[in-house]
């Protein structure tokens, strides 16, 4: 069932018609929502009064965005211009005119309680109490389903989707640029299960190609068996910069460097052992890494895993005629048929070794036979763009049309992160920096030795507002890191949302399940409660927009607001010392917020926080003051006796 506005009209018994001429498209929510879709409540065709849009998605597109001042004469809007053809056409009707027409032919009913005039719109008030009752109704039944259920999706057939993201190199430490892949791949794959597809996850290792060269020759000259055991990537790490330093010196090392990788792709196997030593000891510290982000995958890939089946490729590039050798010995495909050098892509080098771009074709290949993909995901920096698009091009031209359903998802590159020490080049430092962070705004706080774990908090908390920050913006755009804004006064952070999800939830232990067993609906028609049901209303239509553009902003977009509504909410209506149906109402409201905040975070990669002490029964102020005082904000919310809120300064 869908959770917004046409929801309401279905189950409120009032006359819909689902033909196109009386559905209501160019539906505005003054909040700035996606219009409406499905059934109007109109009685009458609007054929009547306006000819049909030149197109459905044109009428879509005008529909602004914007927010809008008329919400107290409005929970929703009708623009008369966007059902017009010829926009710039001076000579069609008055607009005014053609909303008013409009309107007199509008019917309220059981749903639509108010129907007047704008400036070239027709404003829709909906039945508060309906609205209050639909909405809360399917919050608490949909649970975490909600906003999926609704009939934005329904029509979508369920696919079997791979998602490829992370894929550090194996043999070191987790590079701080691995970090947006991981935590875009991860919400991309929730996004994905949480539709209801089949999503397998897969972490393709950079584990193979000529480092592994550098790396064999260079263990066997600077390294040591129990600096490898003790801190095998800090190791790794340090012999591949200084064979690096000396292979650019040496061509004696270069040389051996160059034989080491030949005798891996040959299966040498002292050459294997040693590779395969380093590969195992990097997957054991990265699912290390992993488990602290709360990030999980179905199958560890690797280039590896392809050295022989990329041979088998090469001779299928072959034997189609599309594999051509150059005068240094190595093989390429020409993609644009007459010799332009930008479009040649080359899959092999002149002593026969496979490249990256022959491994990705043969693991692409392979995961078609394997899973049978519907849909396969890449989650890369943007510098990676023209290789897909080669990567995909080859496999169009070696007749595999299922090419077309694989898809790049780019992404610009992070500026800025550095710790006190100075510049960050491993994600290890950034997590470990974060939670030092908060373990050190939390210190001062007497209720953080109360918590059962201070640690695992100062570190969710952390991430929540790693993960805010990255998410806010555009995912191709290039961003400066800043860790002031990271944990910064305003409120729009990781930590407001922790904070409003772990006071919502202590609000409903404090008080108790027995005022949700039913509630009034007349109890909630202040201003405050409306716009709460109004923004919980538009969740499906923000999931959609993100399960179209794989953006997670929409979603952070949504949940700042919804925190920053709860947060206005709490000013004025309080549960303690009002009267039991009043109060009932209010925490069935403050109860959806949770679940709805909840759902999104989880969607995001975000853990929500409660806020257990340890050894006694819940406080509802210790977490809440945690978080309070670690966002350091004098803007956001303050506890009164642990019960009751109020904003310390106006928003």
């Amino acid at each position: 069932m869908h959770s917004g506005f046409p929801a309401l009209l279905r189950g409120s018994g009032a006359e819909v018609s689902s033909g196109p001429r009386c559905c209501l498209i160019g539906w505005q929510h003054p909040s700035g929502g996606l219009p409406a879709r499905g059934g109007g409540a109109c009685r009458e065709g609007r054929s009547e009064v306006l000819e049909e849009p030149a197109s459905w998605s044109q009428t879509w597109r005008a529909v602004s965005a914007g927010p809008s001042p008329v919400r107290e004469v409005a929970d929703f809007q009708l623009s008369v211009d966007s059902l017009l053809e010829n926009n710039n056409d001076h000579s069609r009707p008055d607009i005014q005119i053609q909303a008013m027409r409009l309107a007199e032919k509008l019917k309220c009913d059981t749903v639509v309680s108010e129907i007047s005039t704008g400036q070239g719109t027709v404003n829709f008030k909906i039945n508060r109490e309906l609205l209050t009752k639909t909405v809360l109704q399917q919050v608490i039944e949909d649970g975490s389903k909600y906003g999926l259920k609704s009939e934005l999706f329904s029509g979508l057939p369920k696919k079997r989707i791979v998602v490829e993201f992370s894929s550090p190199n194996v043999a070191k430490k987790f590079h701080v640029g691995h970090l947006r892949s991981t935590i875009i791949g991860n919400f991309i794959a929730n996004l994905k299960e949480a539709l209801g597809h089949q999503v397998t996850r897969i972490n393709y290792l950079g584990d193979w190609g000529m480092q592994f060269g550098l790396l064999g020759t260079g263990f066997q000259l600077f390294g040591y068996e129990e600096k490898l055991q003790s801190s095998p990537l800090q190791h790794l790490f340090e012999v591949y910069v200084q064979v690096n330093k000396e292979a650019a010196d040496d061509k004696n090392v270069a040389k051996s460097a160059h034989e080491f990788f030949q005798r891996l792709e040959l299966g040498d196997m002292q050459a294997l052992a040693l590779w395969q030593k380093f590969r195992d000891l990097s997957i054991d510290e990265y699912m290390r890494i992993y488990q602290r982000l709360g990030v999980h995958f179905d199958e560890y890939s690797g280039e590896s895993f392809y050295r022989e089946k990329s041979q088998e490729v090469l001779k299928l590039l072959d034997s189609k005629g599309l594999l051509q050798k150059t005068l240094k010995g190595t093989a390429v495909v020409d993609l644009s048929g007459n010799g332009d050098p930008s479009s040649v892509c080359t899959v092999m080098r002149s002593d026969g070794t496979s490249l990256y771009a022959t491994r990705d074709l043969a693991a692409a290949i392979d995961r078609m036979e394997k899973y049978n993909f519907d849909k396969m995901i890449y989650v890369t920096d943007k510098g990676q763009k023209k290789h897909f698009q080669q990567v995909f091009q080859i496999l169009q031209i070696m007749g595999y049309d299922w090419a077309e359903r694989c898809q790049h998802v780019p992404f610009g590159v992070v500026q800025g992160m550095k710790t006190r020490r100075g510049d960050v080049t491993f994600l290890e430092d950034v997590l470990n920096e974060i939670r030092l962070r908060m373990l050190q705004n939390m210190a001062s706080i007497k209720t953080t030795k109360e918590l059962e774990n201070p640690e695992e908090t100062a570190e969710q908390v952390g991430l929540a507002a790693l993960i805010i920050q990255d998410f806010r913006g555009f995912l191709l755009s290039d961003y400066q890191f800043s860790w002031d804004r990271v944990f910064q006064s305003r409120g729009d952070t990781g930590v407001f949302l922790q904070y409003t999800h772990a006071r919502l939830h202590s609000l409903e232990e404090t008080f108790g399940c027995g005022y949700l067993n039913d509630f009034n609906t007349a109890c909630l028609q202040e201003p405050q409660s409306v716009s709460i049901l109004q923004h919980l209303l538009r969740f499906d239509e923000v999931l959609y927009r993100s399960s179209q553009d794989l953006q997670p902003r929409h979603i952070v977009s949504y949940l700042l607001t919804l925190s920053h509504l709860a947060a206005v909410a709490h000013r004025t209506l309080h549960v303690r010392n009002s009267p039991p149906e009043v109060a009932g109402a209010r925490l069935h409201l403050f109860r959806a917020v949770r679940s709805v905040l909840a759902n999104g975070m989880k969607l995001l990669g975000i853990t929500p926080l409660s806020h257990q002490k340890k050894g006694c029964e819940t406080s509802p102020v210790n977490l809440n003051t945690l978080l309070l005082q670690c966002s350091k904000t004098s803007r956001v919310w303050c506890t009164v006796s642990g019960l009751t809120f109020r904003s310390v300064a106006p928003y």
